[in-house]
This record gives C-alpha cells, sequence and structure tokens, in this order.
C-alpha cells in the first residue's frame, strides 16, 4: 500500500518523559520510522512500537550519522516506509536543527510538519524553581548557545552580560571559564549563577554558586554536559523557596 513520504520533527521534551506533548505521543504512534537522538529518552519508543527505531545522535563527540547522512536517511526513508519522524530533545526549533531537516525534505519533496516540545531552555530551570523572568529580578531573558558551528563561544554572550537580563546558556560547559570571564570583566562576579546537568532526569545534578565560585563548585561536583547554564538574579529564588518551605515545616513541627 503507497504511504506519502513525509516528516515530523517533534520535540520530546528536556528529558522526564512525562514531559512530552500528547501531539507528540500521536505523531510517533502513527511513525513507520523515528530517528532519535541521544538527549531522548529510549522509553519514548514505546509509542512507536509497530515502527523502526534508528539511532541518529551523537554520544561523548561521537557522531553515529553525520547530519548530511541524517536528511539523506530522512528523505530515502520516507520514500521507502512513509511517515518518518525525526524525535529530537527540547524543542527543535531551539539550537536543534530541525528547521534544517524540514528545509531539506520539503525541497526533497516530502510532506512535512513540526511538533513543537517543551524547550530544556526554560523548563530545566523551572524543574529546579528558578523563573528565567521575575517581577523585580529579570525583565528578559537571553538563550544563547555557548559553542557556535565554528565550535567557538558565541559574541551574543558577551553582549548578555552587559545587560540586566537572565541569560540561559546551552551547550557551554566546555566554554565556561570564557563566559566567567566575561561576566567578571563587566563587575559581575557575585552574580548567582546555577548549572543543572541532566535536567528533570533521574540523574539530574544541580550547582549553584557566584559567578567568582563557579568553577570550584563545577570541579567538586564534577558537573559536565549536558548541562545548562543560568544566570542572574533569578537564581536566588530557588534558595528563597526551599527556605520558605523549611520555615513552614518548622511552624507545623512546633503546632504538634
Amino acid at each position: 500500500m503507497y504511504k506519502e513520504p513525509k516528516l515530523t520533527v517533534v520535540g520530546a521534551g528536556p528529558g522526564d518523559v512525562e514531559l512530552i506533548t500528547l501531539k507528540a505521543i500521536k505523531a510517533l504512534a502513527s511513525a513507520d520510522v523515528v530517528l532519535y537522538d541521544a538527549l531522548v529518552d529510549p522509553e519514548l519508543l514505546a509509542y512507536a512500537e509497530h515502527s523502526e527505531h534508528i539511532f541518529v545522535g551523537k554520544r561523548k563527540g561521537c557522531y553515529a550519522y553525520q547530519q548530511d547522512q541524517i536528511n539523506e536517511l530522512i528523505v530515502s526513508r520516507a520514500h521507502s516506509h512513509g511517515h518518518v519522524v525525526r524525535l529530537k530533545g527540547g524543542d527543535p526549533f531551539v539550537f536543534g536543527r530541525g528547521a534544517e531537516e524540514m528545509e531539506y525534505a520539503a525541497k526533497a519533496g516530502l510532506a512535512v510538519a513540526m511538533v513543537p516540545g517543551i524547550s530544556s531552555s526554560v523548563a530545566v530551570p523551572a524543574s529546579q524553581n528558578i523563573p528565567v523572568t521575575k517581577r523585580g529580578a529579570a525583565e528578559s531573558f537571553w538563550v544563547i548557545t555557548g559553542t557556535t558551528k565554528d565550535h567557538q563561544l558565541s559574541t551574543d554572550v558577551a553582549l548578555a552580560a552587559k545587560s540586566n537580563a537572565t541569560v540561559v546558556i546551552l551547550m557551554g560547559m566546555s566554554k565556561l571559564p570564557a563566559i566567567v570571564e566575561l561576566f567578571k570583566q563587566e563587575g559581575k562576579s557575585e552574580l548567582p549563577i546555577a548549572i543543572i546537568q541532566n535536567g528533570t532526569r533521574d540523574d539530574e545534578k544541580v550547582g549553584v554558586a557566584k559567578i567568582a565560585t563557579i568553577e570550584a563548585e563545577v570541579a567538586r561536583q564534577e558537573l559536565a554536559n549536558p548541562a545548562i547554564i543560568i544566570i542572574g538574579e533569578v537564581v536566588k529564588h530557588r534558595a528563597a523557596i526551599l527556605e520558605v518551605a523549611q520555615e513552614y515545616k518548622q511552624v507545623e513541627s512546633q503546632k504538634l
């Protein structure tokens, strides 16, 4: 039976399997082939139990497929099988190359669709009670890639360091010393910073410090990729919530 060659780019969310959307689950259920990345929990593939599953992600610097190969695989599998779902962590349009893959597929004659995912840039901080905006603390936020396609630190980080906005940096752990130095140059050594590794997952790790001390905290906890860096006064909200909760527990215990 003929099946229309189709690509649906799907966001899997930040890591917790319960944070995938209903629309994403429906797309997976209708898939004939699923191409999934390293940051996608394999448990989600159960929603596509009747499809072929192909791992195309990167682990520890090793690529299962180069991007050109992934593009070609999407097109070839769509023509041979029908509906290809490209399953990506977070939201595919936030540093996920989802737009590039859709363009390639469309030029090859495939029908294309996109299912947004919950972006790790806001969901991971939120999971640790860190809002990216808060009245009186931050009126806006930047979401920046720490490493450009040329493997350099984005020049936007220097611009963001001059602002009062919350700064969220993805894929920036290898550039942490340079990031810290930029904020120090702006006189922000005391600015709060949090680093969340494996956000929303069972093996999540969190380091909270100031710009001046974060590198020592990273070394102490052995924090590494995949991690998200959050810089700004909003980081203080996490400790404030924990303090309020602790005070409430103490008051309640005294009533007993």
